[in-house]
């Protein structure tokens, strides 16, 4: 195979349909738009969720609940976890990452005092106490980032 042997399936991608581009195209003159009406005209047609002058549905629905702009949203890993790790490692956010241990690190990751800790490590991210006391007694060592 060549490069310039590379092609997508046929018929995976159709050509797209070119409209006003006289009469035997079956699309010219009002390039399939009809003849008068709001959708004939350019810019014309209704914005989303309009629905005819009714109160739409996203008014109409009750509003519940708050959103704190503020709000941090933390990544929580369980205690346990942390024994994939090699005796004497560093925790961090990244290294967490690495492992696959956590998808994706939004405002921070935490550590929270579910299971038991079997390995000596640095840990370099946020906990609870109870997870600081665990990997302490553990021969471990937190730091405060």
């Amino acid at each position: 195979m060549k490069l310039g042997d590379l092609a997508p399936a046929p018929g995976s991608r159709p050509k797209s349909t070119r409209v006003g581009r006289g009469i035997g195209s079956g699309l010219g003159k009002t390039s399939g738009r009809g003849m008068n009406g709001q959708n004939s005209r350019t810019g014309g047609g209704v914005r989303p969720g309009f629905e005819g002058g009714q109160m739409p549905l996203s008014r109409r629905l009750p509003k519940r609940g708050f959103t704190n702009i503020f709000g941090k949203e933390l990544v929580e890993v369980s205690l346990d976890a942390l024994n994939q790790f090699e005796d004497g490692a560093v925790v961090t956010g990244q290294s967490l990452l690495d492992l696959g241990i956590v998808r994706q690190i939004k405002d921070g990751v935490k550590i929270l005092n579910n299971g038991q800790l079997n390995k000596s490590l640095t840990v370099q991210v946020l906990t609870t106490k109870g997870a600081a006391e665990k990997i302490v007694a553990a021969g471990g060592k937190v730091e405060v980032i």
